[in-house]
C-alpha cells in the first residue's frame, strides 16, 4: 500500500493564484500541510485509478470466476450439504 505519510519533507516552491493564497493566509492555513495532504490524496487517487486499469483484464477473470464458481467458502458450503453437513458438523435429522 502507499505510506506516503512515512517520507521525510522536502522544501519546494509553488506558483499559486495570489487571491486564493492571500485569502488562505488570512484564514491562518497550514500552506505545507494543506498542499501535502490534498497532494497525498491526488496521488493516491490516480495511482489506484491506474492500477485498476493496469489489473482490469485480472480483476475481470476474477469476477467472472467467483460469479461462475462462487466463493471458496460458497463452495465448501455446498460440498458440505451434499455430504448432509453444515459448517457446525452433521445435520441433524428430526425424529
Amino acid at each position: 500500500m502507499l505510506d506516503l505519510a512515512a517520507a521525510p519533507k522536502k522544501a519546494t516552491n509553488l506558483t499559486l493564484n495570489t487571491k486564493t493564497l492571500e485569502m488562505a493566509r488570512s484564514l491562518g492555513i497550514n500552506l505545507s500541510q494543506t498542499v501535502d495532504a490534498l497532494l497525498a490524496a491526488e496521488v493516491k487517487r490516480i495511482y489506484w485509478e491506474r492500477w485498476n486499469a493496469e489489473n482490469k483484464e485480472a480483476i475481470d477473470h476474477y469476477n467472472a470466476r467467483i460469479a461462475e464458481e462462487g466463493t471458496f467458502a460458497e463452495q465448501v458450503n455446498r460440498w458440505l450439504a451434499e455430504q448432509g453437513e453444515d459448517a457446525s458438523g452433521p445435520v441433524q435429522k428430526a425424529a
